[in-house]
């Protein structure tokens, strides 16, 4: 009976997790599409730019608003809002290559996929339990913030190539670390595992602009 009782709950757990998956993955795609498209349209339309300091008010406003709706319906629309500011916010960027080199965008996008892929393909067929990437995950963001300021003062082109690198090191972990996550049992609510690969997603596309667009010039 206890067996019984035991393999019941462990096929549920399977269950939840494998729902959990595909819905972040649904969600996913549906707003990583919205946000492709407001950028696309906000770049064509050559709408004005927001400045860096209304683009973090704006962003972190909007993430706090998907955490604290995460276990509603509504959440799904503040998620479309988050990423649809996003594109908006991306788009004076994907302007400039477009007028500096189109291919730049391609192979920014088409690096981005890769990367995605291969950490989802890898966090779906461990077995291995990757919580300890946390405090990996803790580590890099205090180094990334560490080189970001010091490059605000010193604005060096190769010490901005280097932090789009290790914004891509680390983004990529964190995709390994959402996923694992949601794998064994830690992330249960979607809409914040959407945001939160949607964020990697994010920086590791603008990064590989920043460093396609370098290397062009």
């Amino acid at each position: 009976m206890n067996r019984s009782i035991e393999i019941f709950s462990h096929s549920s757990s399977r269950l939840s997790t494998y729902k959990v998956l595909r819905n972040t993955y649904l969600l996913l795609s549906i707003t990583v599409a919205f946000s492709a498209t407001v950028a696309t349209v906000s770049s064509l339309c050559q709408l004005p730019f927001l400045g860096a300091i209304p683009t973090l008010i704006g962003f972190y406003t909007l993430l706090f608003l998907v955490n604290y709706l995460s276990d509603k319906k509504s959440g799904i629309l503040a998620t479309f809002a988050l990423t649809g500011f996003m594109g908006y916010a991306i788009a004076p960027l994907i302007s400039i290559m477009l007028a500096v080199n189109s291919s730049s965008i391609i192979l920014a996008l088409s690096g981005t996929a890769m990367v995605f892929f291969c950490c989802s393909i890898y966090s779906l067929k461990t077995n291995r339990n990757l919580s300890f990437l946390s405090s990996v995950l803790i580590s890099g963001s205090i180094a990334l913030l560490i080189c970001t300021i010091s490059n605000m003062i010193l604005n060096m082109s190769a010490l901005s190539m280097t932090i789009s690198i290790m914004f891509i090191i680390f983004s990529s972990v964190a995709i390994i670390w959402e996923i694992n996550n949601i794998i064994f049992g830690g992330e249960k609510n979607y809409i914040r595992a959407t945001v939160s690969l949607y964020v990697s997603i994010y920086n590791i596309f603008s990064s590989f602009l920043g460093i396609f667009g370098g290397i062009k010039k």
